[in-house]
């Protein structure tokens, strides 16, 4: 069984007064020094000590805002992005701290796009194997590390209503930075269960019930000639490798997409959008 993890409590700050323009927030307002800056890479072993994930981009930060299961530590924000996000910075009493995009990039990481907005947040709990929804719809990633993809994979999947994305805990990105810009809000809408061993969790939901087809360019059946169903787990491959031995044994099916040009295999991202297109139209017909 995948090990249980301890749930975290909803925060129990007391709210703080919403955003003051021209400044940080009002409860802020007295302190008049800054801590002393740190380049990202210094920086990170103390934000894994603190457990603190960092979101930027516009679209990225306005969802965590508006996401009730997402703890908010501490908003740094552009005069004009604030502005322009002030009912939700209000909403949620976040303290906010006005700065100029420059001095935003100095607390980002390197070549990040932040549109003036970076959020310090709590990472969201993963849920467990037990928990994936009954009757749904769920991706299972075989050790996809590349950030932009997984976070194009999680803002298809919340586009399609997916009930959950399946990740090893060990070969996958960060669920923050580059990868929640990638999603553009969509981390905040699709849970994540984090897995110690995937074939052990892909035999679990076996048990669950759920019916798990593998895709692979070279399979001999294509998905759409297949039998769909809920519970459904579609599973996916790192490009390079595609599935593992024990993941593909793990899968009652493996099918490929129908492509009818030249070119035969898809970025992961890419396919994984196509076969959630094709599964959801099945689905919705059944």
């Amino acid at each position: 069984m995948t090990r249980n993890r301890d749930r975290r409590p909803p925060s129990s700050e007391s709210r703080k007064p919403p955003f003051a323009a021209g400044g940080r927030t009002r409860a802020r307002a007295h302190a008049t020094e800054e801590p002393a800056r740190l380049s990202p890479r210094d920086r990170g072993d103390d934000r894994r000590e603190a457990k603190i994930s960092l979101i930027y981009g516009f679209h990225s930060v306005m969802a965590a805002l508006t996401a009730p299961r997402r703890e908010l530590v501490r908003l740094y924000a552009t005069p004009a992005a604030a502005e322009r996000l002030g009912a939700e910075i209000a909403a949620r009493g976040l303290e906010t701290r006005i700065m100029s995009p420059e001095e935003i990039s100095a607390r980002s990481p390197r070549d990040a796009v932040h549109q003036g907005l970076l959020l310090e947040a709590r990472p969201l709990a993963p849920i467990d194997v037990a928990e994936l929804p009954a009757n749904g719809l769920v991706l299972v990633l075989d050790q996809i590390t590349d950030p932009h993809n997984v976070g194009a994979i999680l803002r298809t999947a919340a586009a399609f209503a997916v009930g959950a994305l399946v990740t090893t805990e060990r070969h996958s990105p960060e669920f923050a930075g580059a990868l929640a810009k990638s999603a553009s809000g969509g981390l905040e809408h699709v849970p994540i269960c984090s897995v110690p061993n995937l074939a052990r969790a892909l035999a679990e939901m076996g048990d669950m019930g759920y019916w798990r087809i593998g895709l692979d360019s070279e399979a001999p059946a294509q998905l759409t000639d297949e039998t769909i169903s809920r519970p459904l787990a579609l599973v996916l491959g790192a490009e390079d490798r595609g599935l593992r031995r024990l993941t593909r044994e793990r899968c009652d099916r493996m099918a490929r997409l129908d492509l009818p040009g030249a070119i035969k295999s898809l970025n992961v991202s890419n396919a994984c959008a196509i076969a959630l297109a094709l599964a959801h139209e099945r689905l919705s017909e059944a």
